[in-house]
């Protein structure tokens, strides 16, 4: 039995908390759902920030809903485009990683940590894992079949709850390495 995956592309985007949401734009200022995403309760927002970093800066859209802590998800091209600091990190894991400035219409908020670039990731619910043989935290591998540019993605973490959808996300860089344009099927090689 094939493995397969939906494979989409994750541009850069921003979480951040309530607290932070209201310097950015306002006292009482709720997210704007502009389109819901493949993960259930996900969310791109109307609402955009600028992201500042050492050597420029950037547009990028923030994701709902708010979390508990405040991430920039950039691409390691994006990055480096701003003089930002992003290690390879799970969603999440923001722990010591880089700095930034984001500036909304009213106001600004230095982040201390909170910058990284994504690893490479598939959400599973338990039934998905389970039919394909996968476990929490295992490490596969993706073979992206595109033309021209096919490619095997390693080092790709599996991330297993009940609150997922079955797919694979993967940052603009590495969709421009395997030609993608929109959604893929890829096949887990576990």
């Amino acid at each position: 039995m094939k493995k397969e995956v939906m494979v989409e592309v994750s541009a850069r985007h921003v979480h951040v908390t309530e607290k932070t949401l209201e310097t950015l734009f306002g006292a009482g200022h709720k997210l704007t759902n502009k389109k819901d995403l493949s993960q259930p309760g996900q969310f791109a927002c109307e609402e955009k920030v600028t992201v500042v970093g050492e050597k420029g800066s950037l547009k990028a859209s923030i994701l709902g809903p708010c979390r508990k802590a405040d991430q920039v998800e950039l691409s390691l091209t994006d990055a480096r485009t701003v003089g930002a600091v992003a290690p390879i990190r799970e969603s999440g894991d923001v722990a010591g990683t880089g700095v930034c400035k984001l500036v909304g219409p009213c106001g600004e908020v230095e982040l201390k940590e909170g910058v990284i670039a994504a690893k490479r990731h598939i959400h599973a619910t338990p039934a998905d894992a389970e039919k394909y043989g996968l476990y929490d935290k295992q490490i596969v591998s993706v073979k992206i079949p595109t033309e021209g540019r096919a490619l095997i993605f390693d080092d790709v973490v599996v991330r297993v709850s009940e609150n997922y959808a079955l797919a694979m996300h993967i940052d603009t860089d590495e969709a421009n390495a395997a030609a993608i344009k929109g959604t893929v099927t890829g096949e887990i090689l576990a």
